[in-house]
């Protein structure tokens, strides 16, 4: 993507942060984030001509509509998006992700935005009657934050057919990689596994480790965004790397790559956790996905810049 006005939300969270690095050399890039969990920080070089942040909520709708002028794509990335921080306080997530979102699509619709890519969740599958998960399969939400990520789903989809404004949702599996905060008490598997490997320490593994997760490093994701962007797609997408791994195995593999062997710890399964994930990535291979990272090279970057 060259010579375009790109709005980030969430943009210097984890997956806004890599895709504001991969945007800021060729185009103009607004970088919206209230750093309740983004960080400043992970903007670290990127901020000048053409990079400029706002620190300000999607809540906050006029804001948003001053922020949207003359912008061609919004990458909106800008939610809670911890299935146990959803537990604790729903009500808390609902007005993030379900009323920032409204405003995100209000704010774009009046704004006369080209395309709207709508950062989704697998979350949204639940416990599916099959392993391999398709975009046509009717969702099955168990967690507030799946619920919301599906209401966001709908918003776009009706944006669309009411308003013209194009959208595309990105349904994300298990996403790790460089800038993913490890010290977060609601840190995905993969820092937290890297945090405690490192210190010497068993990993602590949620339910009996069988259980399965697609992980898709976030260049493969970042790609996939500007992909999205600029092709005629809408509607909804797989994003994942389309292969699965237990969790009991993806210790053992983050063991050898460190040269650690620390064992494993076992607690009880969380409320609201799935116990499969595997995309079917076919569908988003029409506007040109194909992910390039296998999980061990994923890994191995990933540890090298967390360490």
């Amino acid at each position: 993507m060259k010579n375009r006005k790109v709005a980030i939300t969430g943009g210097a969270g984890f997956i806004g942060a890599n895709l504001a690095k991969e945007l800021a050399a060729n185009n103009s890039v607004i970088i919206i984030d209230n750093l309740s969990v983004g960080k400043k920080e992970n903007l670290i070089d990127l901020l000048g001509e053409n990079v400029k942040f706002v620190e300000g909520s999607i809540g906050d709708l006029s804001l948003l509509k001053s922020l949207f002028k003359n912008v061609d794509f919004i990458f909106h990335q800008a939610a809670i998006s911890s299935v146990p921080k959803s537990i604790e306080d729903p009500l808390a997530t609902n007005e993030t992700n379900v009323t920032g979102t409204l405003n995100v699509l209000l704010a774009a619709r009046d704004s006369g935005v080209k395309k709207v890519i709508y950062a989704s969740s697998a979350a949204v599958y639940g416990d599916a009657p099959v392993l391999l998960v398709r975009e046509d399969m009717i969702p099955n939400p168990q967690s507030p934050y799946a619920i919301t990520k599906l209401i966001g789903e709908y918003y776009c989809q009706a944006f669309q057919a009411v308003y013209g404004l194009s959208t595309v949702s990105l349904r994300y599996f298990n996403v790790y990689g460089p800038k993913q905060d490890p010290n977060s008490d609601y840190a995905p598997v993969i820092p937290r596994f890297i945090k405690s490997v490192s210190e010497g320490k068993p990993p602590t593994i949620f339910g009996d480790g069988e259980q399965t997760r697609d992980f898709v490093f976030v260049s493969d994701v970042v790609r996939a965004n500007i992909l999205a962007a600029e092709s005629d797609a809408t509607g909804v997408f797989n994003i994942g790397q389309g292969r699965r791994v237990t969790i009991s195995e993806l210790a053992r593999l983050m063991s050898h790559i460190m040269n650690k062997e620390v064992g494993i710890i076992h607690q009880g399964a969380r409320v609201g956790d799935i116990r499969h994930s595997l995309a079917d990535i076919s569908k988003a291979r029409l506007f040109g996905y194909e992910p390039r990272y296998d999980l061990e090279r994923g890994l191995r970057e990933t540890i090298s810049d967390l360490l």
